[in-house]
C-alpha cells in the first residue's frame, strides 16, 4: 500500500510501543519500544526525535501516575542528551521524578539497549495541568478553527 493511503496509526503504535512495563505512584515508570527501521535516517540509526519521544513518554507516564488521571504533564522544558546510536530492535525508556511542585514537577529519564547501556538522558520541566481545562481548550480551539 502506498505510504499516503496507508491508515492512519495510534500514537503509540506510530512511536513502536510494545508495553508499559511499569508505573507507581512515586513518580516512576519504564515502557518498552520496538525501534523500526523505518524511525532510522543514515546507516540504520534511530533518528533522535523519536529517542525523544520515547523518554518524553516515559516522563509523562511517571508523572501521570504520581498525579493521578485528572493531571496532564504539559512539557515546559526539555533536554536531552545523546551517548551511543539507538538501532532497530528493543529499547527501554525509564523515568523518574526529581522533585514534585504544586503546579511544576522535574523529571529526568534515560533510554537504554536491553544489555543496560545508556543511550540517552534527559531532563524535564512539566506543567501539572488540569485534564477538564486541558480538553476545554482542546474543544474551543476545534470550534474556532471549524472543525
Amino acid at each position: 500500500m502506498p505510504e499516503a493511503a496507508r491508515a492512519p496509526e495510534t500514537l503509540y503504535e506510530e512511536m513502536g510501543l510494545v508495553e508499559v512495563v511499569s508505573t507507581d505512584s512515586e513518580g516512576k515508570a519504564t515502557m518498552e519500544f520496538e525501534a523500526r527501521m523505518s524511525q532510522c535516517h543514515s546507516g540504520g540509526v534511530v533518528q533522535g526525535g523519536f529517542v525523544t519521544v520515547w523518554i518524553d513518554a516515559a516522563m509523562a507516564h511517571a508523572c501521570m501516575a504520581k498525579n493521578g488521571p485528572g493531571v496532564v504533564p504539559m512539557t515546559l522544558e526539555f533536554k536531552v542528551s545523546y551517548f551511543g546510536p539507538a538501532r532497530p530492535g528493543k529499547v527501554i525508556a525509564e523515568a523518574w521524578v526529581v522533585k514534585h511542585g504544586k503546579r511544576t514537577s522535574f523529571y529526568e529519564g534515560h533510554l537504554k539497549a536491553p544489555d543496560g547501556t545508556v543511550l540517552a538522558k534527559a531532563t524535564s520541566t512539566v506543567l501539572l495541568m488540569d485534564l477538564g481545562r486541558v480538553q476545554a481548550a482542546s474543544e474551543a480551539a476545534r470550534k474556532s478553527d471549524g472543525a
